[in-house]
């Protein structure tokens, strides 16, 4: 890859990045778009860049959006995984794209807390998952080339405790915001009872670190 800092430019990435830096967190912007990033690159990599179904605006739109359940929009009635994907379906219809690609949008969102259920989904789907999880530390050495000037443009801002927080809040907002057993339920739990998720210590102790 040429440029792997290279972002979209088109209409419907420039619109879903202005959306996003208007009502996320700084910390999880950056990391919404290290997400879209290490995802080019996992697609590089798998060698679907060419593939009929790679669609670069979608990823962008699915990785850049996946943490809009974060935001003010976000009622807190449902996961916050299902709403930032209902948010970002809707953001991404009113900006022209069909219902079907939409639907692939939002199935990217609301399955990237879905270990062994996301992996077995389209492509979109697959690869915003890796690049989401990659900025957590897995698969960190297919990506290692393009690390440090991704991190030098988009610096991490202790990403893991500010997600931690801001689904914790959004948790508290009802009881279907944090099901049994899903990851809010499970960042609730672990928050209370020793202070510390897993999540956020995994990152501080990954390659990435805070």
């Amino acid at each position: 890859m040429n440029d792997a800092l290279a972002l979209p430019s088109s209409p419907l990435a420039t619109a879903v990045m202005s959306e996003v830096r208007s009502l996320v967190h700084p910390s999880l912007v950056n990391h919404c778009v290290r997400s879209f990033l290490w995802a080019r690159l996992y697609g590089e990599y798998l060698g679907a860049l060419n593939d009929a179904a790679y669609d670069e605006d979608l990823l962008f739109a699915a990785c850049v959006a996946h943490d809009l359940g974060t935001s003010p929009l976000a009622q807190g009635k449902l996961r916050f995984e299902v709403e930032g994907a209902d948010l970002a379906a809707a953001l991404v219809t009113r900006l022209g794209v069909s219902a079907a690609d939409a639907d692939r949008v939002w199935e990217a969102i609301a399955l990237h807390t879905s270990p062994q259920i996301a992996e077995k989904r389209g492509l979109l789907t697959v690869l915003a998952y890796e690049g989401i999880y990659i900025d957590f530390g897995k698969n960190a050495d297919l990506v290692s080339e393009w690390a440090e000037r991704i991190h030098d443009t988009y610096p991490r801002l202790k990403m893991a405790r500010t997600l931690t927080d801001m689904v914790l809040a959004h948790a508290a907002l009802s009881e279907g915001a944090a099901p049994r057993y899903g990851i809010a339920w499970e960042l609730v739990r672990e928050r209370a009872a020793e202070g510390m998720t897993f999540m956020e210590r995994a990152v501080a102790a990954g390659p990435w670190g805070e």
